[in-house]
């Protein structure tokens, strides 16, 4: 098997679920057989916005041929990671490089969990959520946009309102009686809003 392993790892972040490793080849008399290519080994070792750590999955991608740099997709966003490379013969694969940490940016949340709309009266509703599964960075608020439908499905005049991140509930007053509403909500980071769920509930027509 090769005897060194490939040195001057660098890894440049070039967004929050893609980076690119670089290293220096390894000397060819030092490959002991035919250079097939180069091995990255790169797990996760935790999120950055869930300090709980599970199981570490090593991924491995493989660059065949004498390559000295490689992209590692599909990464987590607002996560820190670690990597080392391997140089491969025919007989298998050298020594790992020392590990090499970096981290990943923020990116936009997944959707809120859930949006629950109970307890309509004449002019209100209790709107409920769950937070993102995936926040990808530290939540900064919520969005929550609504609007009347009339009996020919046309759309009223849209309303916006901003809901600090740290809420899970919201009693909407002020609504007109016996209304169907359309919600749409969803959940920001610094870096944007993530996708919305919809909803929609009818305030009741008397008391």
């Amino acid at each position: 098997v090769p005897m060194v392993a490939p040195g001057n790892v660098q890894v440049h972040v070039i967004n929050s679920t893609l980076a690119k490793v670089h290293w220096d080849p390894v000397p060819l008399k030092t490959v002991r057989g035919h250079l097939q290519g180069y091995k990255v080994y790169y797990w996760k070792v935790q999120s950055l916005s869930r300090r709980s750590k599970r199981h570490v999955e090593k991924k491995i991608l493989t660059f065949r041929g004498n390559k000295t740099f490689g992209m590692l997709p599909g990464l987590e966003p607002y996560s820190s990671y670690k990597l080392n490379v391997r140089v491969v013969n025919g007989k298998g694969e050298g020594p790992p490089s020392p590990d090499k940490a970096f981290k990943t940016p923020e990116g936009v949340p997944s959707s809120p969990s859930f949006l629950k709309i109970t307890n309509p009266t004449l002019d209100s509703l209790t709107l409920e959520w769950g937070s993102p599964t995936h926040p990808n960075g530290v939540l900064t608020s919520y969005i929550l946009k609504f609007q009347p439908i009339n009996n020919t499905h046309e759309l009223g005049p849209l309303v916006e309102i901003r809901i600090p991140a740290n809420e899970s509930s919201l009693i909407l007053k002020n609504l007109n009686y016996s209304t169907r509403y359309k919600f749409y909500f969803n959940a920001q980071t610094s870096v944007g809003s993530g996708s919305q769920i919809t909803e929609e509930a009818v305030t009741i027509m008397d008391e």
